[in-house]
C-alpha cells in the first residue's frame, strides 16, 4: 500500500507543477490580467516615455507574458546598463533600471556637448540635470581623458565633483590636465587609484595648513609636485612643493 501512496503523492505533485507551468499560458488570454500600469524604478537621466516606448507593449499585453523579452528590449536601449522586470498581478509590471553612469560632457569644435560614459560612448541623457567635467574634443586621446575621469569618479567621488574640465596637455606623453576652480591637477593617462588618493591627501594637507597653491603635478613616480604658480616647482618628500 505504501507504494500506492507514493505514486499518488508523486502524481499530485506532478499535477501541481503542470498547473503552475501552464497557468500563465491560459491567464495571458484573460483581459483582467492585461497590463494597465508600469512602475519605473531607477530612472534619473533617461526619459521615462522613451523607456516605456522601448518595452513595445501591445494593447493586449499581459502580466504573464515572457518578461525576458521585455528585458532584452530594454537592454538594447542606450544608457541602460542592466534591468529587471517583475510581474505584479493583476495588471502591473515593475521595471527596475540601472542606468549607465555618465562621466563627462564632451565638447566638439562648435561647442556642442555630448554626455559620455567611461569609454567615451555617447549617452542619450538630458544635459539639464548633469553636473559633469567638460572634455574638449578634437583629438583621438579624448577617450583617455574620459578614462582618467572615470577612475577618479570610482576612487574618490568627492574629488570628481570638484573637476570643472579636463583636457590633454599636448606633446608626446599625452598627459591629462584637470581644472578644479583655481587649481589644476596633472596626471598621466594611466594614473591609478594610489596616485589619485595621493593627490587627495596632498590637497587636504595643503588646505589644512592654509597653504595656497595653483597646481598639483602627480606625473612623477612616488612624488607630487606642488606649484604656487604653473611651471615653477620644488620637491618635498612624497610631495614636491613650489
Amino acid at each position: 500500500m505504501k507504494w500506492r501512496r507514493v505514486l499518488l503523492w508523486a502524481g499530485a505533485a506532478l499535477a501541481v507543477m503542470l498547473l503552475w507551468m501552464m497557468a500563465p499560458l491560459g491567464l495571458r488570454r484573460v483581459a483582467f490580467f492585461r497590463v494597465r500600469q508600469v512602475e519605473l524604478v531607477g530612472i534619473r537621466y533617461l526619459d521615462a516615455d522613451q523607456v516605456l516606448a522601448a518595452l513595445q507593449l501591445s494593447p493586449r499585453a499581459s502580466v504573464f507574458d515572457d518578461t525576458e523579452v521585455l528585458v532584452d528590449r530594454l537592454r538594447a536601449l542606450d544608457g541602460i546598463a542592466d534591468v529587471a522586470v517583475t510581474r505584479r498581478p493583476p495588471a502591473s509590471l515593475k521595471v527596475v533600471v540601472r542606468e549607465t553612469e555618465p562621466v563627462a560632457l564632451v565638447a566638439n569644435a562648435r561647442g556642442a556637448l555630448t554626455v559620455v560614459d567611461a569609454v567615451a560612448r555617447p549617452l542619450p541623457f538630458e544635459l539639464v540635470s548633469l553636473d559633469l567635467p567638460v572634455v574638449q574634443t578634437g583629438e583621438k586621446g579624448d577617450s583617455g581623458v574620459v578614462a582618467v575621469l572615470a577612475r577618479i569618479q570610482a576612487v574618490d567621488p568627492a574629488l570628481f565633483q570638484t573637476i570643472d574640465a579636463a583636457r590633454l596637455t599636448g606633446g608626446e606623453n599625452r598627459d591629462v590636465v584637470l581644472e578644479l576652480g583655481r587649481h589644476r591637477v596633472l596626471l598621466t593617462s594611466d594614473a591609478g587609484p594610489e596616485v589619485i588618493q595621493s593627490v587627495v591627501l596632498v590637497a587636504r594637507d595643503l588646505a589644512a595648513k592654509a597653504r595656497p597653491y595653483a597646481e598639483l603635478d602627480a606625473r612623477y613616480a612616488g612624488q607630487i609636485v606642488v606649484r604656487r604658480r604653473p611651471g615653477a616647482a620644488k620637491r618635498t618628500g612624497s610631495a614636491r612643493s613650489a
